[in-house]
């Protein structure tokens, strides 16, 4: 494994280490105006959410590791304590990239890209109309990390106003995670869509405890199909299925296997790991352990 250490390195080459191995990374589109009200218009990749209560979001407009001066964005957030984070999706991400070009201060970025204004309800900035969420933020905080090239400047947003295109939820009223239809930056000229190709679901153990890794028997631990990976979401399971469900499973959905493989037991438990993987990938963890119990029932 290579080690290094950051102080020893060129920045532009930590940068490229730091911005390789930490991603997908969600797209703030930041709407900003200068003093004079000039607009302003840039994506950032170091942001996220960071508070429910109250809504923050952080985005950070780093100094130039080239040159060591600061944006546009850094400088408008500054002098006007406003911003407004428009969400990414596809449908939009080169127009998005165009606007990171080093335009001068000057330049409506809006006009040079061609999305479209809308006036914001509670702060200066234009929301982008093509954006499926806006958010409208008061700046509560700039936190300069250096004054070196590189350094971050992390912009506290307090969100003020949520603005959400109706035809990416679904019939809750919630955002529809494949209508939504987000990009994320990786490293170098690389980005990602969350598609239904690359998203899949995992049960979030917040109400639930899971038995944990730990309670696995030593016999399914030992086996040459299974990854830790496969582990660690058996042990999400709240309770282990008992002896009746594992039998009434194996005589329901197992006989055949059973039988076919009946005077070999070694192929069998591989054959049972193999069909409890497949179970895992599909989600169905309950399944997966009555497959896996059923060996020795």
């Amino acid at each position: 494994m290579l080690t290094i250490d950051p102080k020893t390195i060129p920045v532009p080459q930590l940068h490229g280490y730091l911005l390789g191995a930490i991603g997908p990374r969600p797209i703030a589109f930041a709407s900003t105006v200068d003093k004079d009200g000039n607009p302003n218009l840039a994506p950032f990749s170091f942001f996220n959410v960071f508070s429910a209560n109250p809504p923050i979001l952080i985005f950070s407009p780093a100094r130039s590791g080239r040159t060591n001066t600061t944006k546009d964005t850094y400088n408008n957030v500054k002098a006007v304590k406003e911003v407004v984070i428009n969400i990414v999706n596809y449908d939009m991400v080169h127009q998005m990239s165009l606007a990171s070009s080093p335009f001068e201060p000057n330049v409506d970025e809006f006009i040079k890209t061609g999305f479209t204004k809308v006036a914001s309800e509670t702060v200066q900035p234009f929301r982008v109309a093509e954006a499926p969420v806006q958010f409208e933020c008061i700046v509560t905080e700039v936190k300069e990390l250096g004054q070196d090239g590189g350094a971050g400047n992390l912009v506290f947003c307090e969100v003020q106003r949520i603005h959400i295109a109706e035809e990416i939820l679904d019939e809750n009223g919630k955002i529809d995670q494949h209508k939504i239809d987000l990009v994320a930056r990786m490293g170098g000229n690389w980005y990602c869509r969350a598609d239904k190709n690359s998203m899949f679901e995992i049960a979030k153990p917040i109400t639930t405890i899971g038995i944990g890794y730990d309670a696995i028997p030593k016999d399914i631990l030992e086996s040459t199909v299974l990854t830790k990976n496969d582990f660690g979401q058996l042990g999400n399971i709240e309770t282990i299925p008992d002896e009746t469900e594992v039998n009434e499973y194996k005589l329901l959905d197992l006989s055949e296997l059973f039988i076919e493989f009946e005077d070999d037991q070694k192929t069998l438990e591989i054959k049972l790991h193999s069909l409890a993987k497949e179970k895992l990938k599909e989600n169905k963890v309950d399944e997966a352990w009555k497959t896996l119990l059923s060996f020795n029932n």
